[in-house]
């Protein structure tokens, strides 16, 4: 068996690829993609990171999932609150939330592939629980937090 090593990545925008992606997903299929935006910073970066999303199932607060909250509108955020079928929606990187529906909720994140890694960072793991943890109770001060590691942090070191 020959095994492929010319793999190509090409973009598209959102409103192109996201549509699709729901669909394999609700076909059953894993599918990756590449992250864009800054809404989940500092850990998740644009155009550097990839999620690996499957089909959502039993979502509850804490985890990361792709939810339309409107019509082709899509964003890749964490649950941080559920009221019946109201959805809460916070980006790692965001001092404000945004609403969806339960049904609204297209993928649940798996895995992230961060810093050009071959293997996820699943959020099953301590590391990604642990990170989940700390960062959800940092919210008062998340701003400072963020405001330091884009002024700061980023044109020292570069990007986590």
């Amino acid at each position: 068996m020959e095994e492929r090593t010319d793999i190509r990545e090409v973009l598209f925008p959102n409103a192109v690829l996201l549509p699709e992606v729901t669909r394999m997903v609700d076909e059953g299929h894993s599918v990756t993609i590449r992250l864009r935006g800054y809404s989940m910073r500092p850990f998740l970066e644009n155009d550097r990171d990839k999620a690996l999303l499957r089909k959502a199932e039993n979502i509850k607060v804490g985890d990361p999932v792709l939810a339309e909250i409107a019509k082709g509108k899509y964003v890749l955020h964490r649950i941080v609150k559920i009221d019946g079928d109201d959805v809460t929606l916070l980006g790692d990187g965001n001092l404000r939330t945004e609403a969806c529906k339960t049904d609204d909720i297209r993928a649940a994140v798996v895995g992230f592939y961060r810093k050009g890694r071959k293997t996820p960072d699943l959020v099953s793991s301590r590391k990604w629980k642990t990170y989940s943890f700390v960062w959800m109770r940092l919210r008062p001060v998340r701003r400072y937090l963020l405001a330091f590691y884009r002024r700061i942090w980023i044109p020292l070191f570069g990007t986590i």
